[in-house]
């Protein structure tokens, strides 16, 4: 044989073995993105409220026990839902992966387990406060769909593995195989991302409500409040007097944020009442309205943290609401509920009180409400935390008795009434910032509701107690700015912080957690003076 009759032979081509768990992997992630973009663009359609991530989010926010709910909010803060989402989609894209390589192995496992996973989402839609009649629809739809999707994608990539395993693969009839898999995964990957983020952003728009808020022209309040000369002390670092609507805290079940339409909110109040009623937005409105300066404090508030915020809050008392219903005699609570389903146990005497202004809020800093603080109408009760009080969103009140109801967080581990613990903190100097030594002032906010601050006392190291210099306060119901000239000298130094309110009473000094009812303890702050 000659060496040119050698180089005329064809020669094969090569055939490399496709990795099939990888791509059974892809396989299990596209169908499960199929599913939620179908459910997603239904939901849009028949049933804005029916999304399964959202509605698997909030199951898993209402079942999460209490001390992983504290760790959430002390680890990620505000950004706690943004955690709680990608935690979400990450387990979904573990768990469809998984179904991809059991759809592989083992049919018809896979299917079986993406058909349990969109089962599960439908339960936590349906079982939603706010789930409508066609709910069930978009999780349905969109696991049949995502099922589909996973057999056909398993059903090309098997096609490709036969071809490049069988005894003399053609390597054409592999890449044809190869290509199609390739092709369709394509393809209903970038369709599922497209429907599914184009239908989120629609379903988003469609519910917006930005100008019915923008166009909203509320009357001016019949009474304002006047901010006294001194209440505001002018020290570096020192937290505003009035927090402004952007910074204000927020801390919610909602994963995404209620558009609730002031021409279609209502108001109904029943329970233990002499006659069930119903008002409308603009009924509320033209009761009356006058400003209030409330501090609003969050029962997740560490000593020394940021969960607390103050605002000027224009509203109708809620006392005069609940006088038109007329409350029965042996009732004590009132179950507050949020558009979404939450709820909050409020003392009635809370809600009753002459001498104590909780109102429904439509205005916070004479802006309407932003929405991510309760557009159009919420409760701010002064003296109680807000998870037993400042129902966002709220849309009804139920008068019963502590005995016979309970609101949201009430199993999860708090208690059912929570009084606001008088508390202070130390805002400057901040722990882990050296100061020069020399004149430095300490500075802090405290709060003692509805009370009022009488003093603030400031410890330097194992020091006598020094008595801080007080901002005039504006009522009793928010919180105060303090202040004290310290002669700072060098190396590291304790500063530790209480107050006590207009009734005597001194600030607990001994360390307690967020849950129950609130944290509790005297702020002790390290300062590097250099």
């Amino acid at each position: 044989m000659t060496s040119d009759t050698v180089a005329e032979r064809p020669t094969a081509k090569r055939v490399r073995r496709p990795h099939a768990w990888l791509w059974a992997s892809l396989a299990g992630i596209v169908s499960a993105a199929a599913l939620l973009a179908v459910a997603e663009l239904l939901a849009t359609l028949v049933a804005r409220s029916a999304s399964p991530v959202l509605a698997v989010g909030s199951f898993i926010v209402d079942i999460v026990p209490r001390p992983l709910k504290e760790l959430a909010i002390t680890l990620f803060g505000e950004a706690d839902k943004i955690a709680l989402l990608a935690g979400i989609g990450l387990g979904a894209a573990v768990a469809s992966a998984v179904a991809g390589v059991l759809q592989y192995r083992f049919r018809p496992t896979g299917a079986i387990l993406l058909g349990i996973g969109g089962a599960l989402a439908t339960a936590a839609i349906l079982t939603r406060a706010n789930a409508g009649a066609l709910s069930f629809v978009p999780p349905v739809v969109g696991t049949v769909a995502g099922i589909v999707v996973l057999l056909l994608l398993v059903g090309r990539l098997r096609r490709w593995v036969a071809a490049a395993t069988a005894d003399g693969a053609d390597a054409d009839e592999v890449g044809v195989n190869r290509r199609g898999f390739f092709l369709m995964t394509g393809i209903v990957g970038a369709g599922a991302i497209v429907v599914g983020v184009g239908a989120r952003i629609l379903n988003a728009t469609v519910a917006s409500v930005s100008a019915a808020r923008n166009a909203l022209s509320l009357p001016a309040p019949r009474t304002t409040v006047t901010i006294p000369e001194g209440a505001m002390l002018d020290v570096d670092g020192l937290t505003p007097l009035i927090t402004p609507n952007e910074d204000f805290y927020r801390v919610d079940t909602a994963l995404t944020v209620p558009n609730v339409d002031p021409n279609t909110w209502s108001l109904t109040i029943d329970g233990m009442v002499d006659q069930q009623i119903e008002i409308s937005f603009d009924q509320l409105i033209s009761m009356g309205l006058d400003e209030y300066g409330v501090t609003l404090t969050c029962v997740s508030n560490e000593v020394g943290g940021g969960l607390v915020g103050n605002a000027i809050w224009t509203g109708v008392p809620i006392r005069d609401v609940l006088r038109m219903a007329g409350v029965q005699s042996g009732a004590d609570m009132v179950l507050s509920e949020s558009v979404d389903g939450y709820t909050a146990s409020t003392p009635l005497s809370a809600l009753t009180d002459d001498n104590l202004d909780a109102i429904f809020a439509v205005e916070m800093n004479g802006e309407p409400l932003p929405f991510e603080h309760g557009f159009p109408v919420r409760m701010v009760v002064p003296g109680l935390y807000g998870y037993v009080s400042a129902t966002k969103w709220v849309t009804k009140l139920t008068v019963t008795t502590f005995a016979q109801d309970e609101a949201y967080w009430t199993p999860r581990g708090y208690s059912a009434e929570a009084p606001i613990k008088m508390s202070s903190r130390v805002d400057t100097p901040k722990i882990g910032t050296p100061v020069a030594a020399g004149r430095v002032p300490i500075a802090g906010m405290a709060w003692a509701q509805p009370v009022g601050v009488k003093s603030v006392e400031v410890m330097i190291d194992s020091g006598e107690w020094q008595q801080a210099t007080l901002s005039t306060p504006v009522n009793d119901s928010t919180w105060v700015q303090w202040m004290l000239e310290w002669d700072a000298e060098p190396g590291t130094h304790y500063i530790t912080v209480r107050a006590t309110d207009n009734d005597g009473n001194v600030q607990i000094q001994e360390q307690a957690p967020i849950a129950p009812n609130g944290s509790s303890g005297w702020q002790r702050t390290l300062v590097t003076v250099s």
